[in-house]
């Protein structure tokens, strides 16, 4: 076999080893440093993810993720960092919303698959790559080959997925409020116009008495009118021819 068609070199316990370095790099971080991470610029979308946010694997156990979840807490606690409060109240926010939709396994699987189709996406584009590398007679070794790089990869890729996601539930949010929003207008203009419609027969009822009697007051009043003229029209006098 070549040296083009080696698949990588790296050990899975090596790979092991590396995340493990870089989770008890970011574990180790001050309450400061937690805060920062917590609130940094785009953090709205990069805490989509709740294990990013608790820095914790997705097969953890349930009791590793009690755990992390306390650490993680007394560390932002308000009550911890009385120089910093609001932000630290922001954070510990970000931290108990991860945490309980961790605790519910409906939003735990949403999450997982997220996570799973993020790793699936980069390794399927490895290995498109490396098929396209060996078909070019070049070595089939690649950056993401490095646990690192890799890692980096799925964190981003992973990202994007949540990302558009939340981009997709906020539309769909907005298109639902436009719809009760539109919805209760025309409520209301159904009731106004139904309001308006019961006055105007009551209007039309109270006075509907006062209309007749003033259209008989009206009649009785012209007929009066033209029997008087009647009374008071006299026969032309005729003349008479006197006879020689």
């Amino acid at each position: 076999t070549g040296y083009c068609d080696q698949e990588p070199h790296t050990s899975i316990s090596t790979r092991l080893r590396s995340v493990k370095q870089i989770e008890k790099r970011d574990s180790v971080l001050t309450s400061k440093q937690q805060i920062d991470r917590l609130l940094r610029p785009g953090a709205s979308y990069f805490n989509l993810n709740p294990f990013e946010v608790l820095q914790i694997d997705p097969d953890a156990t349930d009791e590793e993720l009690k755990k992390r979840f306390r650490q993680l807490s007394i560390l932002v606690h308000p009550d911890k960092n009385q120089d910093d409060v609001d932000r630290a109240q922001l954070a510990f926010e970000a931290v108990d919303k991860a945490y309980k939709m961790l605790l519910e396994s409906e939003h735990k699987k949403k999450a997982l698959d997220v996570i799973h189709a993020g790793k699936e996406y980069v390794e399927h584009m490895m290995s498109q790559k490396r098929k396209q590398l060996k078909k070019d007679g070049k070595p089939t070794v690649m950056e993401e080959d490095d646990p690192e790089v890799f890692r980096q990869a799925v964190y981003k890729q992973t990202m994007k997925l949540f990302a558009e996601l939340e981009i997709k539930r906020k539309e769909r949010e907005t298109k639902d409020m436009h719809e009760r929003k539109r919805q209760r207008e025309e409520e209301i203009e159904t009731h106004e116009r139904a309001k308006r419609e019961r006055e105007w027969q009551k209007n039309f009822e109270e006075t509907r008495d006062g209309r007749v009697d003033s259209w008989r007051s009206f009649q009785s009043k012209g007929k009066t009118k033209k029997e008087k003229n009647r009374t008071f029209l006299k026969p032309p006098k005729v003349k008479m021819e006197q006879r020689e």
